[in-house]
């Protein structure tokens, strides 16, 4: 019965680099009111405006910048797993010393948001992109590819 609900001679299957990408713009919208919170103070929170070097404002530090490059789809791949990696840390040392359990120690959207982080790292931005756009442009001028060229040093290079 599912399956035919979805069996459309694979015309669902078009939506899924789009829906990649509207997944990666709404988490990255959703985090980055961490970084604007900490850091711009705008939501104000309690984490708001936290000393400058320590560890929350580092973690401000990353979200903004972060999310502001995820938004985007700029350096999708290493920004998401920077993002998945600092969410994971977050998580096992602010909410897992509390509970094991992520609904008793508040650390859901930690884990959420480190796994959706881990899958956009290795799915990629989805073509809504600055990371797509670079790389159409690069091979519609004959290059290689865009990651390619800078993998190899070559970016920039006509």
């Amino acid at each position: 019965m599912i399956n035919q609900l979805f069996d459309d001679g694979g015309q669902t299957d078009r939506w899924a680099r789009p829906l990649l990408s509207v997944l990666r713009i709404v988490t990255a919208l959703l985090f980055l009111e961490h970084g604007t919170s900490k850091m711009l103070m705008f939501p104000l929170t309690s984490m708001s405006g936290p000393d400058p070097w320590s560890l929350y404002w580092i973690a401000g530090i990353i979200e903004l910048v972060g999310g502001l490059f995820l938004l985007v789809g700029l350096l999708s791949r290493p920004v998401a797993l920077l993002l998945s990696g600092e969410m994971a840390i977050g998580y096992w040392a602010v909410h897992a010393p509390h509970s094991v359990f992520p609904v008793v120690n508040g650390g859901e959207a930690a884990v959420l948001f480190c796994f959706a982080f881990l899958y956009i790292a290795f799915a990629g931005p989805g073509p809504w992109s600055v990371d797509a756009w670079l790389t159409r442009r690069w091979a519609a001028e004959g290059n290689e590819g865009y990651w390619e060229s800078v993998h190899h040093g070559r970016a920039g290079a006509a």
